[in-house]
């Protein structure tokens, strides 16, 4: 069954999937300052509407995610705001009904397939059991990358998408892959996409409904939310055991 709100918040502080989380400090920190850089790795294929700071930047992460707003703490833990993981949850769940109730034409990917990939894959199958349309679109995307005799490529996994090599799946930043996808797509693009890292920030710069996912040290996606970008961010730790994620899963598919 799937939990209340509150019943969720308690979860997620004894998970760390929000509360006191394995983040460091001196990581969120380091990222934030990449970030207002516009270094490619951290920009998750966003374009800032304008320059942001590295103040501005961890001002927008404590706002939105959590984490400790003085800027002189940059050593240890650090923490993400449980009631706005929840908040933001909720949001989730009321758009991805909205995607029920109009059988809307859904596209998933994640670039954690250690972690929040349990999640984007229970959100699909509860999608497509209840009538919306789950996409995988026909595309022959490949990078080769130095020294290595396979080509990191798309797979679908029940049809959620992740970059994969071989037999191997990847974790990944890149915008690429989600532009890929929405380039086969052509002139249908989806009503709405569910992802993460640079599979949300392609899709959010594309002007396309997102749900996101993003830990404390990824702040490229709350900064666009933050700029009016179409895309709702949920802040939490994206990898913790998977089996953690479940009852997030559960509350996220109740649909009434």
């Amino acid at each position: 069954m799937a939990p209340t709100a509150a019943e969720l918040r308690d979860h997620l502080v004894r998970g760390r999937i929000a509360g006191d989380v394995a983040t460091p400090r001196d990581d969120n920190l380091r990222n934030a300052r990449r970030m207002s850089q516009g270094l490619p790795k951290y920009d998750f294929g966003l374009v800032p509407r304008r320059p942001w700071s590295y103040e501005e930047v961890v001002g927008v992460m404590a706002e939105r995610c959590g984490v400790v707003a003085d800027l002189a703490y940059e050593d240890g833990p650090d923490t993400i705001d449980p009631d706005l993981t929840v908040a933001q949850l909720e949001r989730w769940r009321d758009r991805l009904a909205k995607a029920v109730a109009g059988r809307e034409r859904v596209l998933l990917a994640t670039g954690h397939p250690t972690g929040v990939l349990v999640i984007h894959l229970q959100v699909a199958a509860a999608l497509r059991a209840a009538g919306a349309q789950v996409l995988v679109p026909e595309q022959d995307w490949r990078e080769h990358v130095p020294g290595s005799p396979r080509p990191r490529t798309i797979r679908a996994l029940n049809g959620v998408h992740v970059l994969a090599t071989g037999g191997e799946l990847l974790h990944t930043h890149m915008p690429e892959p989600m532009q890929a996808l929405l380039h086969a797509l052509g002139d249908e693009p989806p009503d709405l996409v569910v992802a993460d890292h640079g599979w949300a920030g392609a899709a959010a710069e594309a002007g396309i409904d997102t749900l996101a996912l993003a830990d404390c040290n990824d702040p490229a996606l709350f900064v666009a939310e933050a700029e009016g970008k179409p895309v709702v961010t949920v802040p939490l730790d994206d990898n913790v055991r998977p089996q953690l994620y479940d009852p997030v899963s559960a509350f996220l598919t109740s649909w009434t």
